[in-house]
């Protein structure tokens, strides 16, 4: 079983700065692709970035590209998620997830529960003036 703990949320300005990490346990993660989707009150699922089991891959969100950063540390079983100039519209619970797949190099930007087989309990992101 993979256990999955985010932190790194917070309340931040607008065009302000935050890092959420995503923390792993139970099992190695080098086995999976990472994503990161966020839920906003009363919004659907938005899924955000992903990056391959290996690391050699990412994908991002049009309404984040060139905003976020997506990364690994398979040694330390870390994801991290830097993100800048943020809007407010970037706020919500960010989730990372797990998702099993064979091709150790490529990843999809997912948010359906039926995409990704572990998922973190969320950290809260408010960009608020």
């Amino acid at each position: 079983q993979l256990q999955l703990v985010e932190s790194g949320g917070g309340l931040v300005q607008p065009g302000g700065s935050l890092r959420l990490s995503c923390a792993a346990s139970g099992s190695s993660l080098g086995s999976y692709a990472i994503g990161w989707f966020r839920q906003a009150p009363g919004k659907e699922r938005e899924g955000v970035s992903c990056i391959s089991a290996t690391g050699s891959a990412t994908n991002y969100a049009d309404f984040v590209k060139g905003r976020f950063t997506i990364s690994r540390d398979n040694v330390k079983n870390m994801v991290y998620l830097q993100m800048n100039s943020l809007k407010f519209e970037d706020t919500g619970i960010y989730y990372c997830v797990a998702i099993w797949t064979p091709y150790k190099d490529a990843c999809t930007v997912v948010s359906d529960p039926g995409r990704y087989s572990y998922r973190g309990q969320g950290t809260q992101v408010t960009v608020s003036s």
